[in-house]
């Protein structure tokens, strides 16, 4: 009875480390708007529903502490736009708000993306109580309001607004993918895993490369079979569908710099994913044939190697065996060469062009090829007989020379 329930005891808290680690790990890509891009949210140290929610005035009061400025006195923390020598940015358009409106939005914006996720909660919030002042019911430009106030509360692990206010912007904007992610993010760190679930989903139909949402998904996964068996599926919340103009309208939405360089990566990732998969294949391929004999086709594949990693020392080398079976001493000299210029010390790479010196007759440069060979392994048995061979050609082609003369 004892051992059982050491066993059940161990058994908690190793689950409820692992649940705890991914509330730590759980890093995803929330974009805002103008001036708040793909920032990467971290959740707090969540331990359940009644910790992990604070109050934002909480998180305000923290940050009007008082802190030593430049010039040594003790004021209040200021705004970073106090300081800025060019303000212009605080009267650029944003959306359909009215200018005093829209100057209020991008000090929000200015201040999160410098950190001050409090002082920018309390400008969406002007934001937002001037819209309904004056009688502004824009669904768009109220929607991006609300996410972005989610973002700092999510930001000041407020995760319960940070809730409220994405659900807000939804009910304005059905499918608006930042308040999709976000409250995935805010559900996931209160532990509500079947309605980040959906939520992730749910953005996983608007935009298939968004790659946390892929990884919040396995995570979650595995959360929830732990949670509710082989039948979780079962438990979920109905994943709505996205509706197909949606999609197409966000694949054909401008992207932003940010959004457009993460795309950017992407492919490059990608196209270098499916470059070393082909690479693996002709090489796999090339050395099956040097197995069965066939050198010219094994030459071909080295080549095509080559084409796709043409800095890889071993593909110089192997087509150098397939040049030397096919009497083509310059070339295979040639590969040797430019092996060595990537790895001087080959040993593989000098023995090859031992071997292509010989076929070219100059024996004094392959017994210097060879000696290196010994020098950095003398255990190579094959570079102790060519060089015997070797230095007994050299020998002969001495005394050829002196009897032609």
């Amino acid at each position: 009875m004892t051992k059982n329930f050491g066993l059940s005891l161990c058994t908690y808290f190793t689950r409820r480390s692992e649940r705890r680690t991914a509330r730590l790990t759980l890093a995803i890509c929330v974009a805002g708007s103008a001036g708040m891009g793909n920032a990467q949210e971290k959740p707090p140290d969540s331990r359940g529903p009644d910790r992990t929610t604070t109050t934002a005035v909480g998180a305000m009061e923290n940050r009007r502490r008082t802190k030593v400025i430049p010039n040594g006195n003790d004021e209040g923390t200021q705004s970073p736009r106090c300081h800025a020598a060019d303000e212009s940015y605080l009267d650029a358009p944003a959306g359909g708000l009215p200018p005093h409106l829209a100057r209020i939005k991008n000090e929000g914006n200015y201040l999160f993306k410098h950190g001050q996720f409090g002082d920018a909660l309390e400008k969406y919030s002007q934001a937002i109580d001037g819209c309904a002042q004056a009688g502004i019911s824009n669904p768009e430009d109220l929607c991006i309001l609300y996410s972005n106030r989610a973002a700092c509360y999510l930001k000041d692990g407020n995760s319960a607004d940070c809730i409220e206010d994405c659900t807000k912007a939804l009910q304005l904007q059905p499918f608006f993918l930042k308040a999709l992610l976000r409250r995935a993010m805010a559900y996931e760190t209160l532990e509500r895993y079947s309605k980040a679930y959906v939520d992730y989903k749910t953005v996983l139909q608007i935009d298939t490369g968004v790659q946390a949402a892929h990884d919040s998904v396995h995570r979650i996964t595995r959360m929830l079979i732990e949670q509710d068996g082989l039948e979780w599926r079962e438990k979920l919340p109905e994943i709505p569908t996205v509706p197909l103009a949606v999609q197409r309208e966000h694949r054909e939405k401008p992207a932003s710099v940010q959004q457009a360089q993460a795309r950017a990566a992407r492919a490059l990732q990608e196209e270098a994913r499916r470059k070393e998969s082909r690479l693996s294949v002709l090489k796999h391929e090339g050395n099956g044939l040097v197995k069965e004999g066939h050198f010219e086709d094994a030459l071909h594949k080295y080549s095509q190697c080559l084409a796709l990693k043409p800095d890889d020392c071993a593909l110089f080398t192997n087509r150098a065996i397939c040049l030397l079976k096919l009497s083509r001493f310059q070339e295979a000299k040639q590969d040797c060469d430019s092996a060595l210029r990537l790895e001087p010390a080959n040993k593989k790479a000098f023995y090859r062009r031992a071997l292509a010196h010989k076929g070219l007759q100059d024996y004094l440069s392959a017994s210097g090829d060879l000696q290196e060979v010994l020098q950095l392994d003398p255990n190579v048995k094959e570079a102790d007989q060519e060089l015997l061979e070797v230095t007994a050609l050299l020998r002969q082609s001495l005394m050829d020379d002196a009897a032609h003369t």
